[in-house]
């Protein structure tokens, strides 16, 4: 099994911007030196504790700055922009990173985002698929282009001048295109069937219980076996939160107790999905009552805190509930305590992936 990371990122509005903006990038600095072997950056527009409003932008401070980690995008909320911007600013950065790019895609999930960008009442799935069939079109296919949709019409069929390159898209460096992953937030997510026949693979995000991340694998299956190809567990990424610290009782406390940045993760989380009506990610049962959803239980449920001994086992009992995957993703968590919030990145890489990666082996 592999390491790698995966941030939103999510820290305290009252923080010092620069500040986080530096920390995250250390974050995946060390990262590559640990040798996790990716790490993708999620974006946001409107919010003061989401404050990344462009992964694309950010990942770009770290192509001279890493040597082997790759770098994902966390997802690029297509809805939110325009498919030639996008195909020519994926097609730059993957080119910058010499094709240590992946392209993760979604149609976002903050709604304030969504009144923000005019698509609040729009059917953003839809939008959503026709822009990456557009960025696609775009990357693999010549100019002139025309490209019509029901959002968007692309073209330089008027304006194209081949002998100087006018009117022409870059090209990935990865062809046709890099790697595109989606990342699966809802239980028997129907979009991880349809990600499958495409050749694209999942991301199982790490706030929802483990029964619900089992029920991906079963959509995966169905959308290979659509798209006539083998589901192989090494192309399943699933993310967790995990906090891993040499003293049994510091884990308790720094990762689930009442001043934890663990627990403030997960207040934010419930808080917004709660907002939005969709606290069923955080139901054992689909037909438990709203208030059966607690803080408490939520940080109880999701969080995987202790000493590398005590979170190996933890690990080793996830993955005998939902099946073998390929990717465990670390995510990243506002270091409150930096020497903690490093700590535990080092543990992790150091002792509990080989531990783990032992423990499968036998």
């Amino acid at each position: 099994m592999k390491l790698g990371y995966f941030t939103m990122p999510l820290h305290p509005p009252g923080r010092n911007y620069i500040e986080t903006l530096k920390e995250d990038r250390e974050a995946i600095l060390m990262a590559d030196r640990l040798g996790y072997t990716e790490a993708f950056v999620g974006e946001h527009t409107t919010d003061l504790a989401e404050t990344i409003p462009s992964c694309l932008m950010f990942l770009s401070t770290l192509v001279h700055a890493t040597k082997n980690i790759k770098l994902g995008t966390g997802t690029l909320n297509l809805p939110n922009g325009h498919p030639a911007a996008f195909a020519a600013n994926v097609a730059m950065l993957d080119n910058m990173l010499e094709g240590r790019l992946i392209v993760g895609i979604s149609p976002g999930g903050l709604p304030s985002d969504m009144e923000m960008f005019e698509n609040l009442d729009k059917d953003r799935k839809a939008m959503f698929l026709e822009c990456i069939n557009h960025m696609i079109a775009l990357w693999t296919g010549e100019a002139p282009y025309n490209l019509k949709g029901q959002f968007w019409n692309l073209s330089t069929e008027r304006t194209l001048i081949t002998e100087i390159g006018q009117g022409t898209i870059l090209k990935t460096f990865q062809r046709p295109h890099p790697p595109i992953v989606v990342t699966a937030v809802e239980p028997f997510s129907a979009g991880v069937s349809a990600a499958a026949a495409r050749g694209w693979e999942p991301i199982s995000a790490n706030f929802l219980l483990p029964q619900w991340v089992k029920s991906h694998w079963g959509k995966y299956q169905d959308g290979c076996q659509q798209g006539n190809r083998a589901a192989d567990p090494a192309n399943w990424r699933v993310a967790k939160t995990v906090f891993v610290t040499d003293d049994a009782d510091v884990a308790q406390r720094y990762g689930k107790g009442e001043d934890s940045p663990y627990r403030f993760y997960y207040k934010q989380l419930l808080y917004k999905l709660r907002k939005a009506g969709r606290t069923n990610l955080f139901k054992k049962s689909k037909d438990a009552p709203d208030d059966s959803v607690t803080l408490d239980g939520v940080v109880d449920d999701l969080v995987i805190a202790g000493t590398p001994e005590q979170v190996t086992e933890q690990l080793l009992a996830f993955r005998e509930q939902i099946g073998d995957f390929g990717t465990l993703l670390y995510c990243g968590i506002d270091w409150m305590d930096a020497k903690l919030g490093k700590r535990s990145m080092e543990l992790m890489a150091e002792k509990v992936m080989p531990a783990l990666n032992a423990a499968i082996k036998k």
